[in-house]
């Protein structure tokens, strides 16, 4: 298999990096291969089997150029700042560059210990790996800024956690694997001049335009700053609660990263918590562009040596970008929020149009999905889909007349807003009770289930035949729902 690696980070950046290699593995087998995503890295699979890919994917064999390496980071985790942390159980193989011309790291996860692993066997279990695929292609499908899901192998090693379980190693793909974590790492223990060369790696690699910024350590922090608030909109107008919004948990491309302990959310509540470890509500899916404005202030002082080497002054400036987040990201929350109501242009009142929608929403306990498709279903005539979601029917009558109030001042037809509605609101999740039972299912070697909603949640929009059980609520009897990190 041909990867025509050229690892730059490998290449340019010794010192931020540890070299690493694969722990040995019994048996490995291939459980999925994403040849989509292949072919969009340029990727020749030649003649490669099965076994040859599981192979290749759980390390046991390196491919030509290949160059393992694993990271050092820090990270704010749950408020408390850790100074070291890095890839306790993830190898770099290297950077592949697609036909594009787009760079994309290749990376292992669960691939066993490091230098950084910190007593930690560095393994994952079948059940975080496949989660980790299964969301991040969904996430994918839905339009949501994201790393990909190359390939999924069992190791056929047993993974002790509050019980033993079979082994995985999932190969993740990424822009690249620089995080927050990553500046504050080099911040704290080197000081500027590391903070410097991660800077200018970083803007070469992601955003070559801001090369010739005035400062461009400074345009650096607006442009992460930005794509940030665009991801945690984005988040939210799925209803998707990442769980975990460490600082080591947040690329600088604004990709969402790591799929611990995610979900999306049925009945909507804005304290909803699904992280097992997150007990006082930190990283709740209502306090998400909170926790995003905290990451981003703690970017900003890491990157504070660099800022202030190019120019003193300017180290005001960024104290006012961060200043500044709040109101950055509401605009680009009301437009994902007048995109999900059919809503082309916007007005003074837009904001407590929305905030009116989601106390009702939690007051009803209505289900976060399935409701902006009712509301499209209403514009068709279709009454029954959205009374079947609330207490009475009249339940939110107050604010369905504002709403249509708000469309008619736009004119265009009903069928027009309606479809456009479609295209943005989903109609096939990750629906938390069929992940969970997918899961139990691919641990005692049935993959079945989880295959099939693969490709359910690879095609969100369209209602299809056969699939209307994907598209319900969990049962009652669900829940509570809890999460796990998987380390």
């Amino acid at each position: 298999m041909d990867f025509s690696f050229d690892n730059s980070f490998q290449r340019e950046m010794a010192g931020f990096y540890a070299p690493a290699e694969a722990a040995s593995f019994p048996a490995p087998e291939l459980l999925a291969f994403n040849h989509a995503l292949a072919q969009r890295l340029g990727l020749d699979c030649g003649q490669a089997d099965a076994e040859a890919l599981a192979r290749i994917f759980s390390g046991q064999q390196l491919a030509e150029g290949a160059a393992p390496l694993a990271l050092a980071y820090a990270g704010h985790q749950f408020g408390h700042f850790s100074p070291q942390l890095g890839d306790g159980r993830a190898l770099l193989l290297g950077e592949v560059v697609a036909p594009d011309g787009a760079r994309f790291d290749i990376q292992l996860k669960g691939s066993g210990p490091t230098v950084f692993s910190r007593n930690g066997d560095g393994k994952a279990a079948i059940g975080p790996v496949l989660r980790e695929y299964l969301v991040s292609e969904a996430m994918a499908a839905l339009g949501v800024p994201t790393t990909r899901s190359l390939a999924a192998v069992a190791t056929g090693a047993r993974v002790l956690r509050e019980r033993a379980h079979p082994g995985a190693v999932l190969t993740r793909v990424a822009s690249s694997h620089i995080r927050v974590g990553t500046f504050q790492f080099f911040a704290a223990h080197f000081g500027a001049e590391h903070v410097v060369r991660l800077s200018e790696y970083s803007i070469r690699r992601h955003f070559p335009d801001l090369a010739d910024a005035p400062n461009p350590h400074l345009a650096l922090l607006d442009r992460v700053i930005d794509r940030q608030c665009d991801l945690v909109a984005h988040w939210l107008a799925v209803g998707f609660v990442h769980g975990v919004m460490n600082t080591d948990n947040v690329a600088i491309s604004g990709e969402a990263i790591d799929y611990g302990p995610c979900a999306f959310i049925d009945r909507f509540a804005a304290n909803s918590v699904f992280s097992s470890i997150d007990a006082n509500g930190r990283y709740a899916y209502g306090r998400q562009p909170q926790i995003m404005h905290w990451n981003m202030a703690r970017f900003a002082e890491a990157l504070l040596p660099a800022i202030h080497a190019v120019a003193p002054e300017d180290v005001e400036a960024a104290k006012a970008l961060v200043d500044a987040i709040p109101d950055r990201f509401a605009a680009r929350w009301r437009d994902r929020m007048r995109a999900k109501l059919g809503l082309t242009q916007a007005e003074a009142d837009d904001a407590a149009l929305i905030d009116a929608l989601f106390g009702a929403m939690e007051e009803h306990g209505v289900d976060f999905t399935l409701f902006f498709r009712a509301l499209s279903a209403l514009l068709r005539g279709e009454r029954a889909p959205l009374e079947s979601l609330l207490p009475r029917p009249d339940a939110m009558a107050g604010w369905l007349g504002d709403w249509q109030a708000r469309l008619a001042r736009e004119g265009d037809t009903p069928g027009v807003r309606a479809a456009m509605m479609d295209g943005v609101n989903p109609l096939y999740i990750p629906r938390n009770h069929r992940l969970e039972a997918a899961l139990a299912s691919a641990e005692t070697g049935n993959l079945a289930p989880w295959l099939e909603l693969l490709d359910v949640v690879r095609a969100p929009w369209a209602e299809r035949a056969g699939w209307e059980e994907y598209a319900r609520p969990a049962p009652p009897d669900f829940g509570p729902y809890m999460t796990f990190c998987g380390t």
